[in-house]
């Protein structure tokens, strides 16, 4: 640890959390129970109870900004008042105008990572139903369709198709069409590629990325097998590692653009890896959920002292558990849609209940604690994500699913099959000679 990183961890500092619709109570508890002083905004008016009793929060952050030392936004959205926030001289974590832009506009996003010299699949964006359905009629194909702007957090909306001749997106366009025109301003189709899907993420201070990089793989799907809808994430596997191809021939390639917009945060490249290339098919510059909270699974660094210096540009040697590490999503209804009425009737207060105590490996979802009890909030049934670490992935999951055993909550369900493809996905990525 430099100097300057020392003196950064003698001191306890003022966080303030800013959230559009409270993803980040997690990061903000223990960031509290480092010792650090914490307060919580929540924008969204369905979301604010979340985290009650585990975090302090304000009902207004504009007036906190002149008491933090470091400001933390958890999403897109925020990049234009984090950009005037650091002209100010505030120390923020958080996005940028063009970091923003490169998850809110996927093409835009493709756009960059090809001028840098890393390979695409090769899309195509619309803002007519009627003239993707007349390209694929026209170029029959096996493609993904990624809603752009906003509809892109609704993950259902993502579809990819199953069919060589792209009949199955023909239908599923005509009923977005019916449906979804509203929504989905514009969209993108983009040409199918098999392989494994791997993200490679790390940490940016502004200046130069922070190793140890991030490998994951996310679990998108309700069901096990990879059956159902998106959900964003029903759980995700991890390990922490020095630079290696995967990262080389991608999101280390960004290094300049990330500098030239000071960007300061976490930022995630998802892609294709097989055995002809690595090929990105979206970027995440925010913290991922729950990526983050499977994160602390794995960093041994405090995370108060970590955003400090993130924010101040320092070069910070991140500590982190060697191993794998692996998270589950505990849900109930709604999740992952959006319905009030579904979560009144059977989530709405519905208490978590721990068989046996718990020291560690369980992380905040949409909950808050009252009279003791931990309840869940907010409107999702987002309720809750356990992790565990271990040498082997195996292990990993036993130890995890152990937790989700000692889980009680009313029609809670997970998935089963977390991890369970890591066996043939690191033989693969080896064998290609990505993890080098």
């Amino acid at each position: 640890m430099t100097n300057g990183e020392n003196a950064i961890a003698q001191t306890k500092r003022k966080f303030l959390f800013v959230s559009i619709e409270g993803l980040i109570g997690d990061v903000a508890w223990q960031v509290l129970k480092e010792g650090h002083e914490v307060k919580y905004f929540i924008e969204a008016q369905t979301e604010k109870n979340v985290s009650d009793g585990f975090v302090p929060k304000v009902d207004e952050w504009k007036p906190l900004v002149d008491w933090a030392d470091v400001i933390i936004f958890d999403d897109v959205g925020f990049g234009e008042i984090a950009e005037e926030l650091r002209k100010k001289g505030k120390k923020v974590v958080g996005g940028t105008i063009y970091t923003d832009k490169l998850e809110v506009e996927r093409d835009f996003g493709q756009a960059q990572l090809r001028e840098v010299g890393v390979n695409i699949l090769p899309s195509w964006n619309f803002s007519s139903f009627d003239s993707a359905i007349d390209f694929i009629k026209q170029n029959p194909g096996r493609y993904v369709i990624k809603p752009n702007g906003d509809a892109q957090n609704e993950k259902e909306l993502s579809f990819i198709g199953q069919e060589d001749d792209g009949k199955d997106l023909l239908h599923m366009l005509e009923r977005y069409k019916k449906s979804w025109a509203k929504k989905i301003k514009s969209f993108q189709l983009q040409r199918f590629a098999s392989g494994v899907e791997v993200a490679i993420g790390a940490f940016f201070n502004g200046k130069e990325f922070i190793t140890p990089i991030n490998i994951n793989f996310e679990h998108k799907k309700m069901f096990p097998g990879e059956v159902g809808p998106n959900t964003g994430e029903m759980g995700t596997t991890m390990f922490w590692c020095p630079p290696n191809k995967l990262f080389n021939e991608t999101l280390a390639k960004m290094e300049e653009k990330l500098a030239s917009c000071g960007y300061i945060g976490y930022i995630d490249l998802n892609c294709i890896a097989n055995a002809k290339g690595i090929y990105p098919l979206e970027f995440t510059s925010r913290f991922g959920y729950p990526t983050i909270n499977i994160q602390m699974e794995g960093v041994l660094s405090p995370w108060g002292e970590f955003f400090h210096a993130l924010a101040n540009g320092v070069k910070y040697d991140l500590k982190t558990k060697r191993g794998f590490q692996i998270g589950v999503v505990i849900a109930t209804s709604p999740f992952p849609f959006s319905d009030k009425n579904a979560f009144k009737k059977y989530s709405e207060d519905a208490a978590i209940i721990f068989k046996k105590p718990i020291n560690d490996g369980v992380h905040l979802g949409d909950v808050k604690l009252e009279d003791g009890e931990w309840k869940l909030a907010g409107q999702s049934g987002y309720a809750l994500i356990l992790t565990a670490s271990s040498n082997t992935m195996e292990e990993a999951r036993k130890l995890v699913y152990n937790k989700v055993q000692n889980i009680m909550l009313p029609n809670m369900f997970y998935r089963n099959d977390i991890g369970i493809k890591w066996a043939s996905d690191s033989d693969r990525l080896y064998t290609w000679g990505y993890l080098y």
